[in-house]
Order: structure tokens, then sequence, then C-alpha cells
């Protein structure tokens, strides 16, 4: 029977008395499935201490078992009740109930593959529901092999190949399909090597990126031979991509590749505090693109990958996390310097971010115009954290020292001679 027939046959059985049947069978159908997803639900609740593999089966299962067990259910009643009723209705509900399954599936595997936060996933799931739903209203309507011939007839050349429409729109299902698959399977990987132990977190990222650029590029090669579009056609579109990266995308694959250079030679890794043409921040991120630092105000700064490969950065946490700090104090001419020096040695082994060794140590390190300049040289362990509080609250600790001391700082001073 063809699609078109199948309305026609569909608006006679709804004038009999009969649809009541297959009306009441989609009822049951429904109903079943229903307590079936619910009691699935309950037998795999989520647990405390679950799998990772029982967990993605359990969000899975949520996601297309209701679809799933009533498709199943119509497929079954279907030719049951086909003995003594026309089915037009459950023949309809078929292709409507596998076009709601395949949207779900399709869109749990790319939730899944990019983890259910990319912007761009909502106004994917649309479309692509949208374009299902056309496939299927073309096929209701008996239209879908009068557009398939429409598609067919468009054609141009590509190379020494003769291509049309419909195999280009194959070709782009098939590497989508491909594609999907190759993500999924290459987000689990990537999961997986991120929780290994005993490999570095660079090393781990490096691992996870080719990894998953591997999977894509074979997902491109065996989607486009599954619909008979010819790998060498496309070799016309080398020469022009080489010449495009070598032009207009220099920059952008200098960057991919600096990003991986960044990864495999572990000079910059997430957690340490760098600097790098006048910013300064925390690594949080590397990507194969670009790295993202935050700064001590919390603004995140994303530095291209290319500029932490060419520029001089200071890494001050690449080896060894402890940073010196050092502050000038100025104190009066007359004044007990040997005491001064003691208090600010006492003032710096007060605070709890002040490392006991190496110790802090004061030096005498200018006679200024004024007063004689002290130098007071401390570590931290935490350069992460900040200079500025640690260096506020040992300033702060001295002024106070000082004047429990009687030690004066002080003020400029110049001295001025009139001549007769």
């Amino acid at each position: 029977m063809s699609s078109g027939g199948l309305l026609r046959d569909l608006w006679l059985d709804l004038q009999q008395p009969a649809v009541l049947w297959q009306i009441g069978v989609l009822l049951a159908c429904f109903a079943l499935a229903w307590a079936a997803d619910r009691w699935l639900m309950r037998r795999y609740a989520p647990a405390d201490a679950e799998s990772r593999a029982r967990a993605l089966g359990r969000r899975g299962l949520k996601r297309i078992g209701l679809p799933l067990v009533m498709l199943a259910l119509v497929l079954t009643a279907r030719p049951l009740l086909a003995q003594w009723h026309s089915v037009n209705l459950l023949a309809l509900a078929v292709p409507l109930l596998a076009s709601l399954l395949v949207i779900r599936m399709v869109m749990f595997v790319v939730r899944q593959s990019f983890h259910g936060s990319a912007p761009w996933l909502v106004a994917f799931e649309r479309s692509f529901a949208f374009l299902a739903w056309s496939i299927v209203a073309l096929h209701i309507l008996g239209l879908l092999p009068e557009t398939i011939a429409a598609l067919e007839s468009v054609r141009f050349p590509l190379g020494k190949e003769q291509i049309n429409l419909w195999l280009i729109l194959q070709g782009i299902g098939a590497v989508l399909v491909t594609l999907f698959v190759a993500l999924w399977l290459g987000g689990l990987i990537e999961m997986r090597l991120l929780r290994a132990e005993g490999i570095d977190n660079n090393l781990r990222l490096v691992f996870a990126r080719l990894l998953r650029a591997l999977l894509i590029l074979v997902a491109v090669l065996v989607g486009l031979p599954l619909v008979g579009i010819d790998l060498t056609a496309l070799s016309v579109f080398g020469g022009a991509l080489g010449v495009g990266i070598g032009l207009g995308l220099q920059r952008i694959a200098a960057n991919y590749i600096s990003g991986f250079i960044i990864l495999l030679d572990r000079s910059i890794r997430i957690g340490n505090l760098i600097e790098v043409a006048n910013m300064r921040g925390v690594v949080t991120r590397i990507t194969t693109r670009f790295t993202l630092l935050r700064g001590p105000t919390g603004a995140e700064m994303i530095v291209p990958n290319e500029l932490l490969v060419s520029a001089v950065i200071t890494n001050e946490t690449f080896s060894d996390p402890q940073v010196r700090i050092a502050t000038q104090v100025p104190v009066a001419y007359g004044s007990d310097v040997e005491r001064a020096m003691e208090i600010l040695v006492e003032s710096a082994r007060a605070q709890p971010r002040v490392l006991a060794d190496p110790p802090p140590r004061a030096f005498v390190a200018a006679f200024a115009d004024s007063g004689i300049n002290l130098e007071l040289g401390f570590w931290i362990a935490d350069p992460e954290e900040g200079s500025l509080p640690i260096r506020s609250d040992v300033n702060l600790a001295i002024w106070k020292a000082f004047k429990a001391a009687g030690i004066v700082v002080p003020f400029p001073q110049r001295e001025i001679r009139l001549l007769p």
C-alpha cells in the first residue's frame, strides 16, 4: 500500500465504528509501554555508588524507553488485529513512533558526546526534529519518491565524477551518523583517559584530543564511501585547502600546533601561575587553540597558544611553587636599625602564609636622602592566592610594631639654604 493511499484508507477508517478497535489498541499499547517504562525506571533507580556504565544505561533508557516499548507493542499488535480489522491507524503510528525514537536516540548520543552543555544543542535538536518529521510527513503523503527524484535530477560535476544533490545529502547524513558515533566513543575514551592514574594531565589531554581528531577523520573517511562518494573526487579540494591554510588560516593553524606543543612539552600546566605580555593569572584551562588565565580580580583572559610559544613566559609555579616576596621600609637616621630589622623578621614570621624555610630575612638596602631603606624578603608557597594580601598583612604588622617600639618612618626631607 502506498503512503498516499494510506491517508485515504485512514480517512475511510475514521468514518467507521470499527476504528475504535485501533484506537483502543493504541491506548492499550501506550498504557503498557508507560507501565513498563515506570517499572524499568524503578528497577534501575539512581544508586549512591553506581558505575558510569549503569548510569549511562539508565539515562539512555529514560530517554528512549517509552517510544521503544510502544513501537515494539504496535508492531506486534498490528498483524494480530489485521486478521479481523483494517490497521491503517496502526500503520500510521509506526513511522511516527520510529521517527520519535530516532530523534531521541540521536540527541542522547549528541548530548553525551558534548556533555549536554553546548549552547547550540537546543537549536540542533529543533532542526533535526524538524528534518525527521518532514521526512515522515513526505513519506505519509506519498511525496517522498518524487522529492528524491527531484533531488537526483540536480547534477553537477566534481572532478571526473558526476554527483547529485540527493547523493550529497546522503553523504552529509552518513558523515553525521558516523561522526556522532565517533564523538560518543571519543567522549567515553576521553573520560577514561582523564581518570587514568600515572599519566600527566597534559598528556591525558593530548591523547584525548588526538584520539577525538582521529575518530572524526575516520568517520568522514568511512561515511562518504558508504553512500558511493569517491574520495578521490575530493582531491581537487586538497590544494585549495592547503592554500587557504597557508594564507588565511595560518594564524589559526599556528595556534592549534602551538597548543599541541604546550600540551606535549608540559611547559605550562593547569594551576600554574604565569605572566605573559603584561597578563598575569592562574591557568584554568588549556585547549588546542587558546589557554585560559584567571587573573587576581577574577577576570578571565583568553591567550592564543601561539603567544605562549613565541613569547617569554614567567611561570612562578613551573617546578617549585615557592615564591619570594620583598618589601622595603625606610627608617629615620638615628633609629635602632638592628631592632628594626628584628621587627621586620618577626612581623613576617607571624603570618601563616609565610614559610619558615627558607626563613624571612632583613637587609639594609640603601642609605637614602631621608632615611635608611630596609628590605624584608620572605617566601610563600601559594602564589596563586595573590601577593598583595600577604604583603599588606606584613606591612600592617610592621607599622604596628614600629609604633610600639618608637621607630620612626621618616618623611621626605629637603634642606634649603638661602645665600646672601
